[in-house]
């Protein structure tokens, strides 16, 4: 077995120690660091090593043993007088035939000098994480939930309260309550701010995709697994915050799987055999019924408990009317800054506002006061430039829950085509933001 110039160049320059021999246990090669390795133990220069046994100059040499078996010996950890070494030793095949053996040493100067350098690297990524985590992950704060009701002012108190601990929270209300907005503010507010922060929302995955979505799988899992695998959400957020939305909407299957990532504190990817260990805080949510979903059997009354640690209820705008003129404002506040122009509420708008139901709760709040100021020249939000169904009754008999929630959603779809235009692309544009299909968007129109 023959090494060329280029050969040997490239394993000089290594700082592990490499050593190659024939198939009769003679060295054919040994570089630069290991023949500086044998000069230690040996108190001087030992001269030229290769054409001489392995065994004849180190007895307890491991390398010969790969000859004997044909398979590779790794992660040997050895120690020679006062030095502590790592070695992975492979068989030398040529056309089917076993030729001969290679030995890897790496020197615990290296292993620590390479222990700092990912110790380092690892800093530096959470650096970015909390870059990008700030950047695009949790940016609202308890400053940014409007309060001002005795029932939201006593939820805010409570999520303040429990964001000081690590403790798992369950956020259970109607849609459109802000329950995101919460969770954003938990994170910010907790030991674990310069973490990350990643939400998902449930009811988009069937249970498969979901599973690959929190515990990430390995490579070769199932058909089509990216080379490499892929990480799970669970493992993204270690350290910080991971928010289940709808989790009321996880397959029952799953269940069972969240439920030990949330008692033991380790994952298991899709196809893997190992567990991975995660320090990651869950905050779920939903506007289900839970307790009746544990009763029809639609959900783990194990995991439900596990859930119900802290659970805190968002109050709808219904039962805080209070509320309604401030987070009117402040969301005028915001269109003014992306407009650039300047949004008041009248009185009489703002009564008009107060004496709605909002079945849609502050994103339905939002909607029409976007409608609105699309629709406003001046400025002023007025009660005659309010959507004109808004709070009123027809023949003095109350608007039902789907009558209202049709004339939110006819007011939502008409403002975003207002803004994206009816053409087809803002047809597309709407159908995208709505997360309905161009179909159902064409669907919906043909009723208006």
């Amino acid at each position: 077995m023959q090494l060329n110039a280029a050969a040997r160049a490239a394993f000089d320059a290594m700082s592990e120690g490499v050593t190659i021999i024939d198939i009769e246990g003679k060295i054919v090669f040994g570089n630069r660091a290991y023949r500086s390795f044998l000069n230690k133990e040996a108190g001087g220069d030992i001269g030229e090593i290769e054409g001489y046994r392995l065994r004849d100059l180190r007895p307890g040499a491991r390398l010969p043993e790969v000859l004997e078996a044909g398979k590779p010996i790794l992660h040997i950890t050895r120690k020679e007088i006062e030095d502590f070494y790592f070695v992975n030793m492979y068989p030398i095949y040529q056309n089917g035939l076993l030729v001969g053996g290679l030995s890897v040493v790496t020197f615990l100067e290296d292993a620590y000098q390479a222990r700092e350098e990912l110790e380092a690297m690892e800093a530096r990524s959470r650096q970015v994480l909390r870059s990008i985590n700030r950047a695009n992950g949790a940016r609202y704060t308890f400053d940014d939930i409007v309060a001002v009701s005795p029932a939201a002012v006593q939820a805010k108190e409570l999520a303040q309260k429990i964001a000081a601990t690590d403790a798992t929270v369950l956020l259970a209300s109607e849609s459109g309550t802000g329950k995101e907005l919460y969770a954003q503010a938990i994170h910010n507010a907790s030991p674990r701010q310069e973490g990350v922060f990643v939400a998902i929302n449930c009811s988009n995955f069937n249970a498969q995709l979901l599973d690959s979505e929190l515990f990430g799988y390995a490579e070769g899992a199932f058909t089509g697994a990216r080379k490499g695998g892929k990480v799970g959400l669970f493992e993204a957020a270690d350290g910080g915050t991971l928010f289940l939305d709808e989790v009321s909407e996880m397959d029952i299957s799953l269940q069972a799987k969240l439920l030990r990532a949330l008692q033991e504190h380790r994952v298991r990817p899709v196809g893997a055999v190992k567990e991975t260990e995660v320090d990651v805080r869950v905050i779920a949510a939903c506007n289900a019924d839970l307790p009746e979903y544990v009763r029809s059997g639609k959900f783990r009354k194990d995991l439900y408990y596990r859930l119900n640690t802290f659970p805190i209820r968002i109050p709808p705008l219904r039962e805080r009317p209070g509320d309604v003129p401030v987070l009117a404002q402040a969301i005028l506040d915001e269109l003014s800054h992306k407009l650039r122009r300047n949004f008041h509420l009248s009185v009489d708008a703002a009564e008009r506002l107060r004496e709605h139901d909002w079945p849609g709760n502050v994103r339905e709040l939002r909607n029409v006061l976007e409608f609105s100021a699309y629709l406003t020249p001046s400025g002023l939000i007025s009660a005659d430039t309010l959507p004109g169904d808004l709070g009123r009754r027809e023949d003095g008999v109350p608007r039902t829950l789907a009558q209202r929630t049709r004339d939110f959603e006819k007011r939502t779809i008409l403002a975003l085509l207002e803004h994206n235009g009816s053409s087809l692309e803002g047809k597309k544009k709407t159908a995208k933001e709505l997360g309905i299909s161009l179909a159902t968007l064409y669907n919906k129109l043909s009723v208006f």
